[in-house]
């Protein structure tokens, strides 16, 4: 009898590790070796065509006492992070309790907000390029069609990196759909009580809701925060980080010095600095 307990445990064992195995093959193939590599390099003057020169710590060096577009680019990258957290994890918020309630079409508009969130990334950005066109996007024609007067929005310094935001709002369907979960797992019970005490909806929010949610709204501000910090496609596709690189993002630095300049090493040092800074 024991026997056979370990004959099953041991088939068990083995088709565990075969079912993993395309997990384990596609993680140290495409994720631990380039990883490891890059760190390597990090330290060299690697051009992608050279031989690898070990060069220390020059690049880090140069990172923080003479690299100006690293500091300018990270500051970018993170006047991004403190507008869009904040401003679309309110918004998810808002939705996810307005969505909570017994609505008529609840579960179309359900998905109408999460349908961005699993659309391609470079086809929606695209589109929205087009509607924010200074010229002829739709946007303008709207407010021509209101008597006001249209924006070269993606084309104007001060409001370039401000549309990009404003987009990022219209894609918050994962972080909706997390906190409309945690909604559902608050007991009905508390707002019975609440309604006899005479507590009023905002007070029930304030006093029950939002502090029973806060685990969600936690995790759902971390994973703005690591997502914010990586930003790369949307200026990238939109305004390729101008005008006057007022959209010039850490993640666009980091793209165009390994790949529009060459200088593997050096953005191999970037992207271990961004890594540092996310954990």
């Amino acid at each position: 009898m024991q026997t056979k307990k370990i004959k099953k445990k041991n088939k068990e064992a083995r088709y565990f590790w075969l079912f993993i195995l395309p997990w384990v093959i596609g993680f140290l193939s495409f994720t631990l070796f380039p990883m490891v590599y890059s760190f390597v390099v990090s330290f060299t003057n690697w051009n992608g065509q050279n031989m690898i020169d070990f060069i220390g710590l020059k690049n880090f060096i140069q990172i923080f006492t003479k690299d100006r577009t690293f500091w300018s680019s990270l500051k970018i990258t993170f006047q991004y992070i403190l507008v869009s957290v904040p401003l679309n994890t309110v918004f998810a918020i808002f939705l996810a309790v307005l969505l909570n309630r017994q609505l008529p079409g609840r579960n179309l508009f359900r998905g109408i907000f999460y349908l961005p969130t699993i659309c391609s990334g470079v086809a929606m950005y695209i589109t929205w390029a087009y509607l924010l066109n200074g010229t002829n996007g739709y946007i303008n024609v709207l407010l021509g069609f209101l008597g006001l007067e249209g924006h070269n929005w993606l084309g104007d310094v001060k409001t370039a990196l401000p549309s990009i935001l404003f987009m990022e709002m219209f894609n918050i369907g994962t972080a909706m759909t997390i906190v409309l979960a945690g909604l559902q797992d608050v007991p009905t019970d508390y707002y019975e009580a609440a309604r006899l005490d005479g507590a009023t909806p905002v007070q029930q929010f304030f006093q029950i809701t939002f502090p029973l949610i806060t685990p969600v709204v936690f995790f759902n501000v971390l994973m703005a925060i690591i997502k914010g910090l990586q930003i790369f496609t949307q200026p990238y596709v939109m305004t390729q980080g101008g005008p006057a690189q007022s959209t010039y993002v850490y993640g666009l630095y980091l793209y165009n010095t390994a790949f529009s300049y060459g200088k593997f090493g050096y953005a191999s040092a970037l992207a271990w600095v961004l890594f540092v800074i996310i954990i």
